[in-house]
């Protein structure tokens, strides 16, 4: 963890354990770091990054917080949920982490490792998914090898992640607005504002084209394999994604199974989700068909990240 802080201050890439996914950290406040933190993932550079802190005190150092934003953050940090909020006078973040944006994208992580890296570091740390742009989330240290090595300095290896899919992102605008569903649920944070979350635009990017937050361009977390969706029965040959154990016609034809969750559980099914998409990409599979997922509690985000997952791949 030490290494790691030495490695931020020196203006280098360290991939580290949240409870979400695996990141890719690099000093939020240094340009020329960050410039080579998209270089390493080929990440278009008007898709903004979310700034890690390590406490309340350091996240109002960076953004400016009204009362719907004070409950959320009180409610739920540390944890999968990433505020977008205004930037505080003197934001350090650098301009090219918010893609330019009047905003900054923040949340405290969970982890006890990240926690303590950003300890010891003492600065924001901006950290998208610790893979090349566009494909699957790392979920163990051994995927962002697959992806990153001989790309970056440090790889940190905390196990596996607990919750398995981004956090989620919520923009603390004139309404608060779900961006993206993530690791949090919908209805707890609708239950801490006493109301619905409006939801965002439906191209998902404001006046200037760009998205407002991270992980919301159409195309993103896809594997090579083709992805069709809310399959009910399987062509020879494709691999399968399961949910639970509901029949699927054709199954004896499948090239490989895997199941997010036997017992139908999303939260399961989310944690395993990344890590069984890069496992059939690694079989081989040209297909992969996907079994239809409950919309509830996290089911939303794994729905979110398969669809994207399968743009331009249907």
């Amino acid at each position: 963890m030490a290494a790691a802080a030495r490695v931020f201050a020196e203006g280098g890439l360290v991939a580290f354990p949240t409870e979400t996914v695996y990141g890719l950290g690099a000093d939020a406040t240094n340009p020329a770091a960050i410039a080579r933190l998209y270089q390493a993932k080929g990440r278009p550079a008007f898709n903004p990054l979310i700034a890690h802190v390590g406490d309340l005190k350091a996240a109002r150092r960076i953004a400016r917080f009204d009362a719907p934003a004070e409950a959320l953050a009180e409610a739920f940090w540390p944890g999968p949920l990433t505020l977008v909020l205004p930037k505080a006078p003197g934001c350090a973040v650098a301009d090219l982490a918010t893609a330019g944006l009047d905003t900054v994208a923040i949340r405290i992580p969970a982890h006890p490792v990240a926690r303590e890296i950003l300890r010891a570091f003492g600065g924001p740390v901006v950290a998208p998914s610790a893979n090349l742009s566009g494909h699957v989330s790392p979920t163990t240290a051994a995927h962002v090898q697959s992806d990153l090595a001989g790309r970056i300095d440090l790889i940190v290896d905390g196990g596996a992640v607990e919750v398995g899919v981004e956090s989620t992102i919520v923009g603390c605008f004139d309404e608060p607005m779900l961006l993206r569903p993530g690791g949090l649920a919908r209805a707890e944070i609708e239950r801490v504002l006493g109301r619905a979350l409006k939801q965002p635009p439906a191209d998902a990017t404001g006046d200037s084209g760009q998205p407002l937050a991270p992980g919301m361009l159409a195309s993103h977390y896809a594997p090579r394999a083709r992805v069709r969706l809310n399959a009910t029965s399987l062509k020879a040959g494709e691999a399968l994604l399961a949910f639970g154990l509901g029949a699927i016609s054709g199954i004896d034809g499948a090239s490989t199974v895997m199941n997010l969750s036997e017992r139908g559980d999303v939260d399961e099914a989310a944690a395993n989700l990344f890590g069984y998409l890069r496992a059939l990409d690694a079989k081989g599979a040209h297909t992969i068909a996907v079994m239809p997922i409950p919309q509830h509690g996290l089911g939303e985000a794994i729905n979110d990240r398969l669809r994207r997952a399968a743009v331009g791949r249907e």
